[in-house]
């Protein structure tokens, strides 16, 4: 299967510095063969894989250009919309299926977050009974060793007598 050249441009983008990220991550990431990658590499240092100006493919985007590309998409009307697509050589699915994702994306982190705040709320609620215990223990001591001092007192002045 051949790939085009945005889409080598863009794998070698996350393999090579400075992104660096590893041959196998990126592979399975986007279902490229490591060898395809590693090929890309090779030839990419001796000049044989020219360094082309052309835009990624929207499958191989980072979640940053993705938004990007989304953002730019919404400030531009309709009548446009069509002419922007066409520049970058991508589908109208190219805009709402990175949107899609974004918002998924999104909407996890906010769930992880609300699972996170309810996980401290429950143990700032367990701390705090916790204290409460303490401290009503603490103030029992106190009381004790005060009637302890005031019995001690008591038997020395009887014992005076």
């Amino acid at each position: 299967m051949g790939y085009s050249h945005a889409v080598s441009q863009s794998l070698l983008k996350k393999v090579l510095p400075p992104e660096g990220r590893s041959i196998s991550e990126v592979s399975r990431e986007t279902g490229v063969n490591d060898q395809t990658i590693r090929n890309w590499i090779k030839r990419s240092k001796t000049g044989i894989l020219a360094d082309g100006n052309q835009d990624s493919c929207p499958r191989f985007l980072r979640p940053k250009e993705k938004y990007q590309l989304v953002v730019e998409a919404a400030g531009i009307d309709d009548e446009q919309l069509g002419e922007f697509l066409r520049e970058r050589g991508l589908h109208s699915e190219h805009i709402t299926i990175p949107d899609q994702e974004l918002r998924n994306m999104i909407d996890n982190k906010n769930d992880q977050q609300d699972k996170e705040n309810k996980a401290l709320k429950k143990k700032i609620k367990e701390l705090e009974k916790e204290l409460q215990r303490k401290e009503k223990a603490l103030a029992e001591a106190a009381s004790l060793l005060i009637l302890k001092k005031k019995l001690d007192a008591l038997t020395r002045e009887h014992e005076d007598d």
